[in-house]
């Protein structure tokens, strides 16, 4: 442990060492400058329960990455590639000797969908774990998942620089380790508040003039971007200035990490928050924002947006300040809005797109057995969210309906970028589709180069373009050298260059070719698919409701669009499309497009007609008659009978009695040795058309389906003994005195309904079911009105029949009312 310098991690790492000599995993807390991130890796590379395996070094961000390797092998005397190595997404350098390896959060990510059980792997170290970046969150979830499933010899230590790490051992069931630090006192000075952000480069550069001139030390300002940070070193000519972000090559920020003789000024985003040592610097200037990833509903992409730090960044920011010696802190906002600030940042899971994170999760429920729903993560991701992020995945192809990642998904997620742009790129078929899927994905991942922006000049050479995509994607054409063009351009075609080398395409001045734009945008963004609806500039989208165009824009008067980009303001507005050409869908969209013939019936002749209709969710894409055989009519007429039964087929009392007959019948058939008495209730029917199937045959049109005889086809349904014995037990009519009644079994009493005369000289009427069942009768009037229900006419005639005969023979005197009706012949 002689290796490493005399900095305050040294007391807490005798602790961390003995408990992860134990097999426990552990939380390290420790201030900016104390020296986890470059000290621990190598105390822990000597341990003997390594047995020879590597530990990885977490950071969030590259510039983080390449700055702890380039010190740990500085302590050694090495060079970076020896005992200490480094990945990134641009870079890597590692070689066999390599038993350090620091990566970023992302890069581990995929590795882990790669190498589940990370193999050769015995540490895990987690840097700056209060960030709580969504990539940390789901790393950490996959890394804990291997450990208790099936590699419970990995170590796991999770390093923070604020006490929030603390909220981590539980998690990780874990010990904390806490190291005091050393830092040096800081002033810390408030401005007023800026009335907009656009305020801040002008005031930036206004304190970095007015701290050169009354302070000591070199100067660290924090601004928001790599365009606020351009517009700051432009106001401060004659300044000795660095910038330092994410975006430069790594020779300019290596420029910007280095000690110098000379006073400068550093100005970088929140990448010089943690893990970074900027030397010399005794001044920090905070902008107090920062930009963080939000879902963009125009897009349905997460936007980087403009954001106020909370209170747990502005002090490790501050902190910045008293690394070396006594420093000076200017805060660009006024005391009043430090106390309002949130007290930490809110955890990315909860606030930011999942359908990456999404996708990852599937790739490890394929490859580990373990559902998104079960990962052990600090904060559960919202449901509602979660399940959106699912249902995009479904419409990219990337998931099947019950959540497993395809063979798609998988190649998706191996590309490292949001799943809608790695859709695009997957999309891509040849040389040519892949440069212009590169272009596309990046001209979508930043800012449209042609969009109207305030006191913002288009593009030398540029004009405005509508919203035809096609426009962005010649102007980014390398043909067209890089004089005159913006830096946002010049961010596009080195994004796109990326996405070329993930691809595995090497030509780097091929030129994208905007005819096969629509396809591609739509192959991620189906559901933002758009058909001219109506008026002009209207357009009906795939995945549910409207978007418009202005009449005047070239796109308005396309048939079909495939759109990448929303404003919605009043109503929605495409901002972004290309046309797109319905016999050219790229194939995930083919896979969800459903082609069906639907019928309708000709509101003339009544024949049932047929549309061959290819349909991508609320979209009919193709529409075209089409001729059907015999077999195919009988199938159409088939479901036309089944979306509505009682409307188109003939069901008489007939077939109501006979249902009802066999129903009460059927409770005692078996003991009767009557057996396979069909169902034949409306629920049994309708769920299977079988019975009807034979009898369309020939068939063409609905009229002719209102003419079939329901109840000999029912009837014919019923072996011919069973009809016997149901005609026998169950009558359907009733013979009295001369005349023949039927009866009713529709009601819950079989009953058999005449004027009174036809029941006089009957004592009894016939029981039925063998006896279990007693018929009774409704006496009417001569009118046809019910005037009496009895099932013992007996006892009815004895009783009374005396009220009713009084009545009736008021009423009609000339109809026979004798005193006792069973005298009566």
């Amino acid at each position: 442990m002689s290796f490493y310098p005399d900095l305050p991690i040294s007391e807490a790492l005798p602790a961390l060492t003995a408990l992860l000599e134990e097999g426990k995993n552990v939380v390290l807390v420790a201030p900016p400058g104390a020296g986890k991130t470059t000290v621990t890796p190598l105390v822990l590379s000597e341990a003997a329960w390594l047995s020879g395996q590597k530990i990885l070094l977490v950071e969030p961000r590259r510039v983080a990455v390449r700055n702890a390797a380039y010190r740990m092998a500085s302590s050694l005397n090495e060079k970076v590639g020896g005992i200490v190595g480094f990945r990134t997404r641009t870079e890597t350098v590692v070689s066999s000797q390599t038993r350090i390896e620091v990566v970023t959060e992302g890069l581990l990510l995929r590795r882990l969908l790669g190498d589940p059980l990370l193999e050769g792997v015995g540490a895990v170290l987690f840097d700056e774990v209060h960030e709580r970046s969504l990539d940390l969150d789901a790393a950490l979830g996959f890394c804990l998942d291997i450990q208790r499933n099936m590699r419970p010899e990995l170590r796991l230590v999770a390093m923070s620089a604020t006490p929030d790490g603390r909220a981590f051992t539980d998690l990780l069931s874990a010990e904390l380790v806490e190291s005091e630090g050393r830092q040096h006192p800081i002033e810390i000075h408030h401005t007023r508040d800026l009335t907009h952000f656009r305020e801040l480069p002008e005031a930036c550069a206004l304190a970095v003039k007015r701290a050169l001139s009354e302070e000591e030390g070199d100067i660290l300002a924090f601004l928001p971007g790599v365009a606020e940070i351009r517009k700051t070193q432009a106001l401060l000519e004659g300044v000795n200035v660095f910038p330092l972000h994410g975006e430069q090559e790594t020779a300019e920020q290596d420029l910007a990490l280095a000690p110098s003789s000379q006073r400068r000024v550093v100005l970088a985003t929140s990448i010089a928050e943690t893990s970074v040592t900027v030397a010399g610097v005794r001044i920090v200037i905070d902008g107090g924002v920062r930009r963080a990833p939000r879902l963009d509903p125009n897009t349905g992409l997460s936007r980087l947006e403009t954001l106020r730090i909370s209170r747990a960044t502005a002090t490790q920011r501050a902190g910045r300040a008293g690394r070396q010696a006594p420093g000076v802190v200017i805060r660009l906002w006024s005391e009043a809005t430090q106390r309002g600030l949130r007290p930490q940042d809110t955890p990315e899971i909860l606030v930011a797109d999942l359908t990456d994170f999404a996708l990852v999760g599937a790739a490890w429920h394929e490859a580990m057995g373990t559902p998104v729903e079960a990962l052990p993560l600090l904060n559960a991701p919202p449901a509602g969210v979660l399940a959106s992020a699912m249902a995009l995945l479904r419409d990219l192809g990337a998931v099947d309906v019950s959540g497993c990642i395809t063979a798609l998904g998988t190649r998706m997620a191996a590309l490292g970028t949001h799943p809608r742009l790695a859709a695009i790129l997957c999309a891509a078929r040849n040389h040519e589709e892949r440069v212009t899927a590169a272009y596309l994905a990046a001209l979508l991942e930043e800012r449209d180069p042609l969009r109207p922006r305030p006191n913002s000049p288009l593009p030398s050479g540029a004009r405005q373009a509508g919203v035809d995509i096609r426009a962005r994607l010649a102007l980014l054409d390398p043909a067209n050298g890089e004089r005159g063009l913006g830096f946002g351009v010049r961010l596009i075609r080195e994004s796109a260059r990326r996405f070329l080398r993930r691809l595995g395409e090497r030509d780097e001045r091929a030129a994208p070719n905007g005819h096969h734009a629509g396809a591609l945008i739509a192959a991620g963004f189906p559901d933002r698919v758009a058909q001219a609806a109506g008026a002009l500039g209207r357009f009906r989208l795939a995945g549910g409701g409207s978007a418009r165009l202005s009449v005047s824009d070239d796109l308005a008067k396309e048939k079909l669009l495939a759109a990448a980009a929303f404003h919605t303001r009043t109503a929605t507005e495409i901002t972004l499309a290309a046309p797109l050409d319905a016999l050219d869908l790229p194939q995930s969209l083919l896979d969800r497009a459903v082609e069906q013939v639907e019928t309708s019936l000709d509101g003339v002749s009544g024949k049932v007609i047929a549309r061959r209709r290819l349909r991508l969710g609320a979209l009919v894409l193709q529409d075209r008659s089409t001729e059907v055989t015999p077999d195919e009519m009988q199938q159409l007429l088939l479901r036309q009978v089944a979306e509505d039964p009682m409307r188109v087929l003939k069901w008489s009392d007939a077939v109501r009695q006979l249902q009802a007959r066999v129903a009460l019948a059927s409770a005692y058939a078996q003991e009767s040795g009557i057996e396979n008495l069909p169902d034949l209730s409306d629920d049994a029917l309708h769920a299977d058309l079988g019975w009807l199937e034979p009898y369309l045959a020939g068939m063409d049109r609905l009229s002719q389906v209102k003419e079939i005889d329901v109840l000999s086809i029912l009837r014919a349904l019923i072996p011919y003994h069973a009809v016997q014995w149901l005609d026998q037990v169950l009558p359907p009519r009733l013979v009295l005195k001369s005349s023949t009644y039927d009866i009713d079994y529709t009601v819950p009493n079989p009953t058999v309904s005449a004027r009174a005369q036809a029941f006089y000289g009957t004592a009894a009427l016939p029981v039925l079911l063998g006896g279990r069942i007693k018929l009774q009768c409704a006496l009417l009037s001569p009118a046809g009105r019910t005037q009496a229900i009895t099932g013992d006419l007996a006892g009815f005639w004895g009783g009374a029949w005396a009220d009713m005969r009084r009545d009736m023979r008021g009423r009609y005197p000339k109809h026979s009312w004798p005193e006792d009706p069973l005298k009566e012949h």
